[in-house]
This record gives C-alpha cells, structure tokens and sequence, in this order.
C-alpha cells in the first residue's frame, strides 16, 4: 500500500526547511568572508516562500482529512502539532535570514533542530515533534511509527476485506432465496390455474347432471 499523500507531502517539507538552513549557513558564511552571497539569497526568498506555501497546504489538507473523518482523531491531534512545530521552525529560519550575516549565527544544528537534519526516515532519527506522544509511540523513530501505522492500516483493510466477504455472501444467499420464491411463486401459480381449470370442468359437469336429471325427470313425466 502506497505511503500516505500528507506524510510524503510533510517529508518534501521538512527536507526543503533542512535545505533553506543549510543555505543560510552558506549564505552567512560568504558574507563573512567577503564573498557574494546575491544569488543565494534569491534562492532562499524563493525557497522561503515555497515552505510557507507547503506548510499552508499541510494545513488545510489536514483539516479536510480530519473534518470528512478520513483519519482518526488521535492521528489529526498528532499531525496538528507537526504542523504546528513547522510554523515555528518557518518563522526562525525567516528571522535567520533576515539577519545580517556578520551577526552571531545561531549554531547549524540549532538551525535543523527539530529533525531537519536527519529526515523522517533515517536510521536512529527519533521523532522529535510529538507531544504528549503516547507510550506506543515514545522514543521511536519516524520510521518506525509509519510502520506501526501501516500496521494498523493494514490490520483495517483486512477487516474491512472480510467484513466485505461476509456482505457477498449474504448478498449471494438472498439472491438464491429470491430465486427459490420465485420457483415457490411459478409453482403456486400453475397449481392456481390447475384448480381454476378442475372448479371449472366441475361447474361444467354439475350442469350437465342437471339437465340429465331435468330431461329424465320430463320423460318420466310424459311416460306416466
């Protein structure tokens, strides 16, 4: 089963804010050397920009995932503060940037606190954006919780594929109930017609004992 679209889409995102601190460590580090940092910091308007737009589609994608009850309430709590902790790591490499460069720069790692540095993926990353995670899912990596997810997506899909089993079944035992009724109604209706046509030959040959017995009754009659 195919990674879920948000957390692909939250990865691209935080692998751009690990790009754009990467970047203004460069930046800085021309300008205090004398180089020329112009085009990198048209770079890093445009990338700045750009993370700004993701985090907004995150955001919005997330509340229509959660408003039509796409994903479990706990998972949208959860998503929500990952959203939440990108707002925040967008607006301190926002006020990176605007620093000049020969003030004292924040340490690189301060910059990719938060778990840009290692990905959502990598080996040993350990999620850092929970908060009041719960035991399940304390000191796992990324990784690991999206496995656990899947998991349990997996678990859902298995339920749902039996749940569907057992409609199709019943679904087949009302069709051959129908069909046996209908055979049940042919059955009946050739057995109401047969009684019609017995009921009739019946009247037909009480009349024609009456008017026997009326014709016999006369010719006794003209006889005497």
């Amino acid at each position: 089963m195919a990674q879920d679209l948000w957390l692909q889409n939250y990865d691209a995102t935080c692998r751009l804010a690990q790009e754009i601190a990467e970047n203004i460590h460069e930046r800085n580090r021309l300008q205090r050397t004398g180089g020329n940092p112009a085009k990198l910091n048209m770079t890093l308007r445009a990338s700045l920009q750009k993370l700004k737009q993701n985090i907004l589609q995150l955001r919005e994608t997330l509340v229509r995932a959660s408003s039509q009850r796409r994903i479990m309430q706990s998972e949208a709590d959860r998503r929500q503060n990952l959203v939440d902790d990108l707002v925040t790591r967008e607006k301190q490499l926002c006020s990176t940037f605007s620093r000049d460069g020969t003030d004292p720069e924040p340490s690189r790692s301060s910059l990719m606190s938060g778990g840009f540095g290692a990905g959502t993926g990598g080996a040993g990353s350990v999620n850092p954006w929970l908060v009041n995670e719960s035991e399940e899912t304390k000191g796992l990596t990324f990784g690991e919780i999206k496995q656990q997810q899947q998991r349990v997506i997996d678990a859902q899909d298995a339920g749902l594929d039996a749940l569907s089993a057992v409609i199709s079944r019943q679904k087949r035992m009302g069709e051959e109930i129908g069909n046996e009724l209908d055979e049940q109604n042919e059955i009946i209706d050739d057995i109401t017609q047969l009684v019609d046509k017995t009921d009739s030959r019946i009247r037909n040959e009480t009349r024609r004992v009456k008017l026997v017995e009326t014709k016999s009754a006369s010719c006794a009659a003209d006889a005497g």
